[in-house]
């Protein structure tokens, strides 16, 4: 464009000057036609020889000037277009000062305020980004045709597999519920909510979908798996308690009313009928006992009152203390051996821990009629053992037995006087001192409970030790 308009240029500029040449030529015959003179006539020669040599100067000279000025404005156009591509670090230089330099200037300024304002879009979108990935909540923005137009991180993740940016959305979502809320947004412009099932395998993920004010929707997935999971957990702990409350308040109730109803009472059936009353309210009164415990050690201003304990003392004493419970069942409480190691536990506690697991092993180990405690120590920590010869557990129970209110056998542990509540009293209670608890099972050679406690880290004589009694 610049060539052929210094051409056009040039070409004017050289008809000027051959009109400027016949223009004199045609003056100077008139006044020799008058004066007839040989002066003019040589003087009109002079003027052709004048105005051809102006002329053989002036092109050379329009040319270099048009050349100049078409390499300047050519650069310019080469610089437009580097702009145009995304370059914004493009400038043009001049240094010689014309009158195409303040136009040069001027460019290069506005390409320094683009390309600064761009790297503040690109911060921007950056932080946002960053933000949107950091979230908890997937997060992904539709166009008004239902194409993604960006989706961060966690959406990514939850989708299991890789949302692009630019195709459906249903080419990577499949679940009814989000898409009906996706539609609705797109298509009735309000706000729409939904559950979401189906999205990922064992998680339900509450759906908003609201409209953009430039088109489109933008989708956001809270994840409600633990809130859920949660409110059934309440729910089935609320159904438990009113269970095991049930069976034996209607057991006092129909005792006491077989009692009211009789106006001459034997008395060897009174006293049977006040027993099996008395040990239905024992029965109440260790399940109101058992879940104070598990509130106390659920809560989270639960703490322990963690010192220094040998390993072996404390096996010692939980074998001292509980003895006399084994003594009316016949079953012998054995020790296993521990080791002298340092451990941090809270005394009181750990009494409770050793209690629940033996008298859970009393019901089970009347066939190997002993059960055996110990503990072993490892690199960082000391796991205790206890350890029956009965029946044992089948290894789809062993995952379970830690649940609040969960029975291997229902029947036999209501017979036995079990809560449902001592091994979860347990499991937060090891948890608490920063331990792990486990179950190992045999069918028909007992089940083993190990649990474990961390081993101090000062050396022991530096930690002071209580005094003996």
């Amino acid at each position: 464009m610049t060539h052929k308009f210094f051409t056009k240029l040039l070409a004017l500029f050289v008809l000027l000057l051959l009109f400027h040449t016949l223009m004199m030529e045609l003056v100077f015959h008139l006044m020799e036609a008058e004066t007839r003179g040989r002066t003019l006539q040589m003087l009109g020669r002079e003027a052709l020889w004048s105005g051809l040599i102006a002329l053989v100067v002036a092109l050379p000279l329009a040319a270099w000037v048009a050349g100049r000025l078409s390499v300047r404005l050519q650069s310019v156009v080469a610089f437009a277009r580097r702009i145009a591509d995304g370059d914004l670090t493009a400038r043009l230089e001049h240094p010689e000062k014309d009158e195409l330099s303040p136009m040069e200037t001027a460019l290069n300024q506005t390409a320094a305020r683009l390309g600064k304002n761009f790297a503040e879009l690109e911060s921007r979108r950056q932080e946002l980004a960053t933000m949107l990935d950091s979230m908890q909540e997937a997060v992904v923005a539709l166009t008004p045709e239902g194409f993604v137009r960006w989706s961060n991180a966690v959406m990514q993740r939850v989708a299991g597999t890789q949302i692009h940016s630019g195709r459906p959305l249903v080419h990577s979502v499949r679940d009814p519920e989000l898409l009906a809320c996706v539609r609705c947004a797109l298509e009735r412009r309000e706000v729409c909510f939904g559950r979401a099932s189906s999205l990922a395998p064992g998680r339900v993920f509450e759906v908003n979908a609201a409209p953009l004010a430039s088109g489109g929707a933008l989708v956001v997935l809270h994840d409600v798996t633990g809130i859920e999971a949660a409110q059934k957990s309440r729910r089935e702990f609320v159904a438990n308690v009113s269970h095991e409350l049930r069976t034996p308040l209607t057991s006092i109730q129909g005792y006491v009313e077989t009692l009211i109803e009789d106006p001459n009472p034997n008395p060897e059936t009174t006293r049977e009928f006040l027993g099996v009353i008395l040990k239905n309210a024992t029965r109440m009164n260790r399940l109101t006992e058992d879940l104070l415990a598990l509130a106390s050690v659920e809560s989270p201003d639960y703490r322990l009152t963690l010192q220094p304990a040998r390993a072996n003392v404390l096996v010692k004493d939980a074998i001292d203390s509980l003895g006399g419970i084994v003594v009316d069942s016949g079953v012998k409480l054995q020790s296993a051996g521990a080791p002298d190691a340092l451990v941090m536990a809270d005394p009181d506690a750990m009494n409770q821990v050793f209690g629940n697991l033996i008298e859970n092993s009393l019901k089970y180990a009347s066939a190997g009629k002993r059960i055996r405690v110990g503990a072993r120590a490892l690199a960082s920590e000391v796991q205790f053992t206890v350890q029956d010869f009965g029946p044992g557990i089948a290894s789809e129970h062993l995952e379970r037995i830690f649940e609040r209110f969960y029975r291997v056998d229902k029947a036999r542990s209501r017979e036995s006087g079990g809560t449902g509540l001592g091994l979860a009293i347990v499991k937060h209670i090891i948890q608490a001192h920063g331990g792990r608890i486990w179950a190992e099972s045999v069918l028909g050679k007992g089940v083993s409970f190990h649990f474990t406690l961390p081993l101090v880290q000062e050396s022991p004589a530096a930690i002071p030790m209580p005094a003996p009694e």
